[in-house]
């Protein structure tokens, strides 16, 4: 088992001293503050941290990050499995038994046993800043995360409750398609649904829709879905009304996760999961998408995997080579930052 001290980083916050771990979501109710890791098959890890500091991500030290040569990386679909795909769900929806489908493919690749996946953090923070940027490292209970979300999952604030879901990528404004604003307003029809089971009547609003988002190397359109929890319902209501989130399943949902079952032939883990922080004191929290995310899987000799996702949504719009290209979008710049390529010959752009 590698020995690394159990951890947990937001932004400019560090949790240390592991109180105690469990799969309980009515924990995220009680006390304390929380590292939640909900792996999109529904695994659900929630870790109680004695202390929590201010602390910026502290600057990449040369030598402690060895990451994967960008010719390493396996895909769980290849580009031609890909694109039959997309053209299998282009014929579910032609015969009405969905509007859209996410459809992602997890990207492998081998790293040291000794690999530190807070040393990757450090390169992303500079590399890829996100807004709900994160860590999780808990290798006892096989929780190794970084993330680099732009996307909000759920956020709490007492009972007010908000939601962020992306729909729609390109590298400027200017490649947004129809398509894609179309895909949004679905899938926000999607979380109000959601959220609408356990807030209470007519508190579900939506005070953005479609606002263009710049992140590194490309544009998001991002709306905000915004509702107040009923009396009784706390994070167990919220947490099974909501996941996995809707941005990264389908509409309906239902028939989404169906099909994505079918069409997938690797598990997603904690990418298109949720990963953040709770801090049961204040009624306050942060969930992000696990979108722009790492993690590591260890073998029991102790051989390491780094692996991450990417996707694309799919509609009757699509087109099978234009979501091919989206998903290489998303994960270039990436690759490049946990390759190490990345900082050497471009970080200084920014």
């Amino acid at each position: 088992m590698l020995d690394l001290p159990p951890l947990a980083r937001f932004g400019d916050r560090v949790a240390t001293g592991l109180l105690d771990v469990t799969d309980d979501p009515a924990a995220l109710d009680s006390t304390g503050f929380w590292a939640v890791a909900a792996d999109f098959e529904g695994r659900l890890t929630c870790a109680r941290f004695r202390e929590v500091r201010e602390q910026a991500v502290p600057a990449p030290v040369p030598g402690t990050w060895r990451g994967p040569a960008v010719h390493d990386w396996t895909s769980s679909l290849d580009h031609a499995a890909y694109t039959a795909a997309v053209r299998r769900i282009r014929e579910h929806i032609a015969a009405g038994e969905v509007y859209q489908a996410n459809l992602c493919r997890v990207l492998s690749a081998p790293v040291p046993a000794g690999t530190d996946v807070d040393a990757l953090t450090a390169l992303l923070a500079r590399g890829n800043p996100a807004p709900y940027a994160g860590t999780i490292r808990l290798p006892a209970y096989g929780v190794e995360i970084a993330t680099a979300s732009p996307e909000l999952f759920l956020r709490r604030q007492g009972r007010v409750v908000e939601s962020g879901p992306i729909k729609g990528t390109g590298r400027t404004e200017a490649d947004l398609l129809e398509k894609d604003y179309a895909e949004n307003v679905m899938i926000v029809d999607l979380v109000r649904n959601d959220i609408g089971q356990v807030c209470a009547t007519g508190t579900v609003t939506v005070p953005d829709l479609c606002a263009v988002e710049k992140h590194p190397g490309l544009v998001h359109l991002v709306s905000t879905v915004r509702g107040e929890l009923r009396d009784g319902a706390g994070w167990p209501a919220l947490l099974d009304a909501a996941f996995p989130p809707g941005s990264v399943t389908g509409a309906p949902k239902s028939s989404a996760l169906r099909i994505i079952d079918a069409l997938e032939t690797a598990p997603r883990g904690p990418y298109c999961g949720g990963i953040g922080w709770v801090d049961a004191d204040r009624g306050t929290g942060v969930l992000a998408v696990g979108i722009r995310t790492f993690w590591i899987d260890r073998a029991p000799g102790g051989d390491a995997v780094l692996r991450f996702g990417t996707g694309a949504g799919i509609t009757w719009g699509s087109d099978p080579e234009g979501e091919w290209r989206e998903t290489e979008l998303k994960a270039s710049r990436l690759l490049a930052v946990a390759s190490g390529t990345y900082e050497m010959s471009e970080g200084t752009q920014r």
